[in-house]
């Protein structure tokens, strides 16, 4: 049965981009140091995340993900091979290929992605409020972190509002490679 994951890159201190995000620094200052597993140290290990994870059959992005991604860090197209369904208030003027832009909600958006994915899983890319309203009502099933070995010290928390409630998580997978470690939980519903 196709699943509902998070897969994101974070700071041992918890947090997935370093302060003042722009669309020069999508990462922040400092948060480019959350991707050196993708392009500068990558390893065996690490490309079968990746490849695990463009498995998807769709991808959920928030809408200030894509807006600061899209010019410079996705160099203007879909960085994915598969529908790009982004959430956000307003639909821009100048749409991309491969997105999809939803304004009616949460729900919207899962059912959409859940119906291009077919029997393929749907990722949910992010950002941090994105990832945080999808497990407060129980869409997500798992959950992969890749925990860098860095303390960022500031920036955007992944899990500074799920305080909301309790969420227990089961351990399913750990791999170990250079520099991070990549740990798999199963939402326990």
């Amino acid at each position: 049965m196709p699943k509902v994951f998070v897969s994101i890159s974070m700071s041992l201190d918890g947090f997935i981009a370093g302060p003042g995000i722009t669309a020069q620094q999508p990462m922040g200052e400092g948060g480019e140091r959350l991707h050196d597993w993708l392009f500068k140290t990558r390893t065996e290990a690490d490309k079968a995340i990746v490849e695990e994870t463009f498995k998807a059959g769709a991808v959920i992005v928030g809408g200030r993900t894509y807006k600061i991604a899209i010019n410079d860090a996705w160099e203007g197209r879909s960085p994915f091979d598969v529908t790009s369904f982004v959430l956000t208030h307003e639909i821009p003027a100048e749409q991309v290929k491969g997105f999809v832009f939803v304004t009616a909600g949460i729900e919207s958006i899962l059912e959409q992605a859940k119906t291009a994915a077919g029997e393929k899983d749907v990722w949910v890319m992010g950002g941090a409020d994105i990832i945080q309203q999808f497990i407060h009502l129980k869409l997500v099933d798992e959950i992969q972190i890749t925990l860098v070995n860095v303390l960022l010290g500031k920036g955007t928390l992944l899990f500074e509002h799920i305080a909301m409630r309790q969420v227990e998580l089961e351990r399913i997978r750990i791999i170990e490679s250079a520099g991070v470690t990549h740990i798999k939980y199963r939402i326990v519903q």
